[in-house]
């Protein structure tokens, strides 16, 4: 009989930063490891957050064991309200603060899950033919976790988000247990590249403590300012530990920040509860007794940081002596908004710190070169498939892969929809399923299609055209000219002469469709549309959407 094959499909993560999600099935059994968002770049005009397409689970649906998360950030758990609504899940595995931060999400969308189970790294889930065990990582946010999945094809270990950091603030990632699977036999590495192209070793999170430390004891007559992830509860955690040295009591604006916080607070994660303060309570005190922590580290415009730079924040205004610290680094593609609202801090008189050379405000919670080569010698896998990254990312982790004597032909540039197949510990790439982002848009999920947001591009760049026809369809005439209107392609006022040769153009193709007894309405607004576009880019350069009213005016005999 032809042997049994466990297949790695991938949905999403491959090729792009977020969005992560795969799932190894053997047989009738399928466990999913993580479910992310990624968040619209800026030509997604409207979009929320785009996730994976969850048709191939949907069609497998029967063979669904649990849902697997590696930690709580979005890239990982924000798609988990969406699957929910598309795909029945038996049950959800979590560490403990990626759990808290799921239950606010599906308590915010009102959907209620009741198989939303806590993990630890002693935990070991048991399926017919699928094993899964836990082993402790370091990332930014607590209760980080790398996964090993054994079937009996072979052993496949991912390592989630990850770096090695000797001297963190939390709990130091378990190499002992890593070295011990590694040694038990590995095929199958699926490893965090986003910080691929990075040389030597991640810069430890207690340097970034060192930093903030000194700025504290440098400004002590200050009001301090501090904007950094809401989501990295570690940084957040020694920044309450250095207030709480500095005397300072530390007022929090921003839903994520106010959230995470709590969720910490009640994990055991960040001490001291009651140095926490109301607005009302901050703006009671002096400067040098009051740390304000926010979001707004990306220059989000509707973020606390934004509006406290704008002077449009209702509860705290700046002060010519404040100090304002932003303790992040740029995400991709949102430098100008960071420049911008530093620019705005700037104006007002504060004084501003970002990282530099010189002072290591914030460290990535991924891994450098040195770090992954340090995992794959612990893992020692046959095969490496590098995962969570751009293209870029994941061709320099191959390339670390087989300095490590991963032979080349072992390592796997993927995209997403790719399926990977492994019998007897020999695997290979074996077709791809059809995938497309899915776009979220407000409450509505996967309606959105890519014309939609074409047109949305068309009427941000060049605008829209409305022609309001009134005919007589039973006479088949056209009873006055048609009214034109337009917005965000010219002002008609001071365009009239444009206006009154596009209304010739309208009138001419209503004309000869209704000269045509067969013509419907759709093929009145096609003619228009047919005339207009080519001529009114020839006339002005543009292409507005055209859109057609045709408005069926009955006379009375």
């Amino acid at each position: 009989m032809k042997p049994i094959e466990t297949k790695i499909i991938v949905l999403g993560g491959l090729g792009e930063i977020g969005k992560n999600m795969y799932c190894v099935m053997h047989g009738d059994e399928i466990v999913i490891i993580d479910a992310g968002i990624s968040f619209p770049e800026g030509d997604l005009l409207g979009i929320d957050y785009v996730i994976p397409d969850y048709s191939f689970l949907k069609q497998n649906e029967d063979k669904i064991k649990a849902l697997l998360i590696t930690h709580g950030h979005e890239d990982h758990i924000g798609g988990i309200p969406f699957l929910l609504q598309n795909v029945n899940i038996p049950a959800i595995y979590a560490p403990n603060q990626a759990k808290e931060l799921i239950a606010i999400k599906l308590e915010d969308r009102n959907i209620r899950y009741d198989n939303l189970y806590v993990y630890t790294e002693d935990t070991k889930l048991k399926y017919k033919n699928i094993t899964v065990e836990f082993f402790r990582t370091t990332h930014s946010i607590p209760d980080s976790h790398g996964i090993c999945v054994t079937t009996p094809n072979g052993t496949i270990v991912t390592t989630g988000d990850f770096k090695f950091d000797l001297t963190p603030i939390g709990p130091m990632a378990d190499l002992h247990k890593m070295a011990r699977i590694g040694e038990r036999g590995v095929d199958l590495l699926i490893s965090d590249s986003t910080n691929a192209l990075n040389e030597g070793m991640s810069v430890s999170e207690s340097k970034v403590d060192d930093a903030l430390f000194e700025i504290f004891d440098q400004y002590t007559y200050n009001r301090l300012i501090i904007a950094t992830f809401a989501s990295n509860i570690y940084r957040l955690k020694h920044i309450v530990e250095t207030c709480y040295k500095h005397n300072r009591k530390i007022c929090v604006f921003g839903r994520s920040m106010e959230n995470n916080i709590d969720i910490s607070i009640k994990g055991g994660y960040i001490d001291h509860k009651d140095i926490f303060i109301t607005a009302e309570q901050a703006n009671q005190l002096k400067p040098h007794e009051v740390c304000i922590l926010c979001t707004g580290s990306q220059g989000e415009p509707l973020a606390a940081l934004s509006r406290i730079a704008n002077g449009t924040h209702k509860q705290i205004h700046l002060r010519p002596d404040d100090v304002v610290i932003f303790s992040s680094s740029p995400i991709p593609g949102n430098a100008i908004s960071i420049s911008k609202t530093i620019n705005k801090l700037y104006l007002r008189g504060v004084k501003v710190f970002t990282t530099s050379l010189f002072r290591d405000l914030h460290t990535s919670g991924h891994a450098n070169q040195e770090e992954l080569k340090l995992m794959i010698r612990l893992i020692k896998p046959k095969y490496l498939m590098p995962f969570h990254g751009e293209y870029r990312m994941l061709k320099n982790h191959a390339t670390l892969g087989i300095d490590c004597d991963i032979p080349k032909e072992n390592t796997f540039i993927l995209k997403n929809g790719d399926i990977l197949s492994m019998v007897n510990h020999v695997i290979k790439k074996d077709g791809e399923i059809s995938v497309n982002d899915i776009y979220v848009d407000g409450n509505r999920i996967g309606e959105v299609s890519t014309q939609v947001i074409r047109d949305r591009r068309i009427m941000s760049n060049d605008g829209i055209l409305v022609v309001i026809a009134n005919i007589d369809m039973k006479n088949r005439k056209l009873l006055i000219k048609p009214n034109i209107t337009t917005r965000g392609f010219i002002l008609v006022n001071e365009n009239e002469e444009l206006i009154h040769k596009i209304e010739e153009l309208a009138s001419n193709a209503i004309n000869s469709k209704l000269a045509d007894k067969n013509a419907s309405f759709n093929d009145i607004k096609s003619q228009i549309t047919a005339e207009l576009f080519p001529a009114i880019y020839e006339l002005t350069g543009r292409k507005p959407i055209i859109l057609p009213v045709i408005l069926d005016i009955k006379k009375n005999d």
